[in-house]
């Protein structure tokens, strides 16, 4: 028998590939997961040796080979993996519950609750009085297929007869029935091997020598005096870290230097994580380092061989945002194999003051999450209301189980850089900008001055810069947000970084941005207008005004202009966008670091967090799920309100199908789900990939980005 034509995937999902090799891949990955997380690697092997094998069902293998149109109306509803547990007679009895596990749910839960259409073992038994017999049908005829492969794979096999294979699937239906609360470890393991597995295909195994290796981060071990925290002793006893500092004080280098083991970085937006990953890349800190992004699955950096899935366990450093995180907390799908990823890692959570209430809420569950699972958690920030300081503090477990720093009043002193000051608006047109900043434009640029201009939202970064654009056409500009395709959003950031704010190159120049520059990317302009914000938010963006330390900058001051709030101050809270205005000093007055604390705490007097705990999985160090169990995703949609889709340019649409996965997400551009809900039947969805929406797009993307009406514009 020719096992290379039973498929385990078809072209359209990452590639033809048979069953045969997509199991020996699983095998081999498997194997390594199990000994990096201390499960026994004899069960894993069989569980991964017989996790697809109901892939060679004749109702799998025509669903691969024929066009979605052409498959018959009455095709059964099939599952490969229920049909998979006809193989369990192959291992020892007493190893049944553990393979079962790992076979039974490593795509669908078994049971999803308020889901008259759930496809788990628990839903069909509830459903459909067939659906064993259909998952066993023509049992004699295709078994003997994926026996063969089995075979081929070094796995002792013989004939089983259905009789022995009906028995066995009803053993695993009780098996599934008796389960009770808690997370399935098992189920883990498989989903992390299989997801490494599908995404390398045949280049996994050369990834396996350095799966969960701790990094080195030696690199981080260097001292300046112009960077205050790069003195400072990194080796307290401590478990966790709690670091308030101004940027520009060396926090990145201090978090890292607090790290043992291997690291998730976590910035808050999706749009600071492409100038960290790059900055880990070149640190050269050995294993992978991975980028992970709200709904990609593959991401490519240039120059770099090696392919990479986001949510691949075993990274040696991981940069993302806390949204992915929050399966942990929310028991979305997978959330067992992010556990088993996380355990014991030093956790950084940088900036995560920015945070809107429903989702710092999510940020401090996440927090109380990882230190039961283990993890050293370092959080840093420049700014941090009082209250939430207290609150992380607690939750870490106190000053007994943290390590509190903070710099010095004297030295603090050294990091007043701006001179503020507010401009008023024209209560005539008061969603205008005021003349007044053309013409402080018009003499900082005459001047050869740097200057940044941030609008609160794309649309209204689009229309700023398009007026500038008219207005000073021979400056060299740019404009930056989250509305491009990631491949392009990841070269703006580069070019920001290596073109605009490089000092050997002189001269004026325009930067038109939102949100998006306020972590992460190191730059330092001459000058910033903005648009009114929350204090701890217009603190990050003064940060990149003035940011370049050396001995004759210490002391000097840079002009920020703060735009008096508009009428609209989406997508924050009015009354906090006009406490903070008020508590900025004006007339080109200092907003001293000394005294920052004191006026975010009158902004912030109190902890404002969402009630989100029926929502999450945890009571205690019990898990509220029953096993091989898992929430929706829809879940995180509903408490966060941040969800993400994508959508494509309809120039690129051939492209996207005809590509791989990499360069699919390259052309990839993010948008919030809830605003496509609304236009969901209105544009063409794909179904390979990250099944993105075609939206038509405009003559001027490749300058201004996609004009796209949304509902939660800054992400």
């Amino acid at each position: 028998m020719n096992t290379d034509d039973i498929l385990a995937k078809s072209a359209s999902h990452g590639g033809e590939l048979s069953l045969e090799a997509h199991t020996r891949h699983v095998m081999e990955v498997a194997t390594a997961v199990a000994r990096a997380t201390g499960h026994d690697e004899r069960l894993t092997l069989l569980g991964a040796a017989l996790h697809d094998l109901g892939k060679a069902h004749p109702a799998f293998q025509s669903k691969l080979r024929a066009p979605k149109t052409t498959l018959a109306a009455n095709t059964i509803l099939h599952r490969h993996e229920l049909s998979s547990l006809g193989f369990l007679p192959l291992v020892a009895r007493a190893d049944w519950p553990a393979v079962i596990d790992m076979v039974v749910a490593h795509h669908k839960p078994m049971h999803q609750p308020n889901d008259l259409f759930g496809k788990g073992i628990l839903d069909l038994e509830d459903r459909s009085h067939t659906w064993q017999r259909d998952h066993l049908a023509g049992w004699d005829d295709w078994a003997p297929g994926a026996l063969a492969v089995l075979a081929k794979l070094g796995i002792a096999t013989r004939p089983i007869p259905r009789a022995e294979a009906e028995a066995a699937v009803q053993f695993a239906v009780q098996h599934c029935e008796a389960k009770r609360k808690g997370w399935s470890a098992w189920r883990g393991v498989l989903q992390a091997a299989d997801h490494f597995a599908s995404a390398l295909q045949h280049d996994a195994a050369d990834q396996l020598a350095t799966l969960f290796a701790t990094p080195d981060l030696s690199f981080f071990n260097r001292s300046a005096p112009l960077y205050p925290l790069s003195l400072e002793r990194a080796d307290q006893p401590q478990q966790h870290t709690l670091v308030v500092a101004p940027t520009g004080a060396g926090k990145t280098d201090y978090l890292l230097r607090r790290c043992r083991g291997r690291v998730f970085y976590t910035l808050p937006f999706q749009a600071s994580i492409n100038s960290m990953f790059r900055r880990m890349l070149a640190a050269n800190t050995g294993g992978h380092v991975r980028l992970q992004h709200a709904i990609s699955q593959l991401v490519e950096e240039r120059g770099i061989v090696e392919k990479q899935l986001q949510s691949l366990v075993g990274a040696s450093v991981k940069v993302l945002t806390p949204h992915q995180l929050a399966a942990v907390v929310f028991g979305t799908p997978g959330y067992e194999a992010v556990i088993l990823d996380i355990r014991g890692a030093d956790i950084i959570l940088d900036e995560v003051h920015t945070y809107a209430a429903q989702a710092q809420s999510m940020v401090l569950e996440i927090v109380a999450a990882l230190a039961r699972l283990g993890c050293r958690i370092h959080i840093g920030t420049a700014t941090m209301p009082s209250v939430l300081y207290q609150e992380l503090l607690r939750r870490l477990g106190g000053p007994d189980a943290v390590a509190e720093v903070a710099l010095p009043p004297e030295t603090l002193r050294q990091f007043d850089r701006h001179a503020v000051h507010k401009m008023a608006r024209n209560p005539e047109n008061p969603a205008a900008w005021p003349e007044e900043a053309d013409d402080i434009l018009q003499a900082a640029l005459d001047a050869g001055e740097k200057v940044l201009v941030i609008c609160n939202t794309v649309q209204g970064a689009q229309q700023r810069y398009k007026q500038l654009r008219h207005q000073f056409p021979d400056v060299k500009r740019l404009l930056l947000h989250s509305r491009f395709k990631r491949g392009d959003r990841a070269e703006r950031e580069q070019r920001l970084e290596n073109d605009f704010n490089d000092p050997r190159n002189p001269g004026p120049c325009l930067v038109v941005s939102t949100q998006v520059v306020e972590v992460s990317l190191d730059i330092s302009f001459d000058r910033m207008i903005t648009e009114a914000a929350p204090l701890d938010a217009l603190v990050q963006r003064f940060g990149r005004v003035n940011r370049r330390r050396t001995a004759d900058t210490i002391g000097k001051l840079k002009p920020v202009h703060v735009l008096e709030p508009a009428p609209s101050c989406l997508p924050y809270d009015r009354a906090i966008v006009e406490a903070s205005f008020a508590q900025l000093p004006d007339h080109g007055h200092v907003l001293p670091e000394q005294e920052l604390q004191a006026r975010i705490d009158v902004v912030y007097p109190t902890l404002e967090v969402s009630n989100i705990s029926t929502h999450v999985i945890w009571d205690g160090d019990r898990c509220t799920l029953r096993e091989l169990c898992n929430n929706a995703r829809s879940v995180l949609v509903d408490v966060l309100d941040i969800e993400s889709t994508a959508c494509i340019l309809e120039a690129d649409r051939q492209a996207y199908l005809d590509a791989k996965w990499e360069a699919r997400t390259m052309l990839e551009i993010p948008v919030s789900w809830r605003s496509m809900y609304a236009h969901k039947t209105k544009y063409e969805r794909l179904e390979v990939g990250n099944m993105p929406f075609v939206v038509p797009g405009n003559e001027e993307y490749e300058e201004l980005g996609l004009q796209f009406e949304e509902h939660n514009p800054f992400l």
